[in-house]
C-alpha cells in the first residue's frame, strides 16, 4: 500500500534537488519544515531566543550534510528532527544546563507518524508504549530518545558495547513502528 503524502511534504525529485545544492528546493523544506521543527527545539530549549538559534544552526546542518539523508533509513522529517533534537541538546550542554524533558516531547524518532505541520505528540502514549518493549530495548529508547544521551554515553552509562546500543535502538524502534501501526 502506498502512503499518501501531504501536501507538505517534498517529492524525490525536489529531495534530490536539495543533494545538488538548489536553494530553491532548500527554501521549499525550510518552508515546509521550520515550524514543526522549531516546536521540538522550543520544547527542549524552552526559549523562543534560543530556539529560534537552534533551528538556524540545525537548518545549516540540515544543508551541509544533507547526502547523509538516506530515505532508505527513514523519512526526512525524522531525519531533520534528530538533527533539530540533537543540536538544542548540544546548546543546553554548552551551557551546562540540565534538562528534563517529558517523554512525549523527547520522542522525535516516532514523531513523522503524527502530522508534521502540528506536531501533537501528546495524543500518543508514548510512556505506555516505550514500557511495553523488552527491558532491554525499553532502557536504550528511555536513554536515548527520553533522557537526551547519545549512543556513546548509553552504552557508556550500560556497560555495553555501542554496537549493541545501536543494534537495541534499531530493534525497539522497529517494535514501536509496529505498535504504532496496528493503532490505524
Amino acid at each position: 500500500m502506498e502512503k499518501t503524502r501531504t501536501n507538505k511534504e517534498l517529492t524525490p525529485e525536489e529531495i534530490n534537488q536539495i543533494r545538488l545544492g538548489d536553494k530553491l528546493a532548500f527554501r521549499k523544506l525550510y518552508q515546509n519544515y521550520a515550524a514543526a521543527l522549531n516546536t521540538i527545539a522550543l520544547k527542549i530549549v524552552i526559549s523562543e531566543d534560543i530556539a529560534s538559534d537552534v533551528l538556524q544552526d540545525g537548518f545549516v546542518k540540515i544543508w551541509k550534510n544533507f547526502e547523509s539523508f538516506d530515505s532508505e533509513k527513514g523519512r526526512l522529517f525524522t531525519w531533520m528532527a534528530n538533527i533539530i533534537r540533537n543540536t538544542a541538546i548540544d546548546v543546553l550542554r554548552k551551557k551546562n544546563v540540565k534538562y528534563e524533558i517529558q517523554a512525549h516531547d523527547k520522542f522525535v524518532a516516532i514523531a513523522d507518524r503524527v502530522n508534521n505541520t502540528t506536531f501533537e505528540t501528546d495524543t500518543l502514549d508514548v510512556r505506555e508504549k516505550v514500557n511495553s518493549l523488552l527491558p532491554t530495548h525499553r532502557d536504550v529508547i528511555e536513554m536515548v530518545y527520553l533522557s537526551g544521551y547519545t549512543h556513546e554515553e548509553t552504552a557508556k552509562k550500560l556497560g555495553i558495547p555501542l554496537g549493541t546500543v545501536k543494534t537495541r535502538v534499531r530493534l525497539a524502534m522497529q517494535e514501536l513502528k509496529r505498535i504504532f501501526g496496528n493503532e490505524n
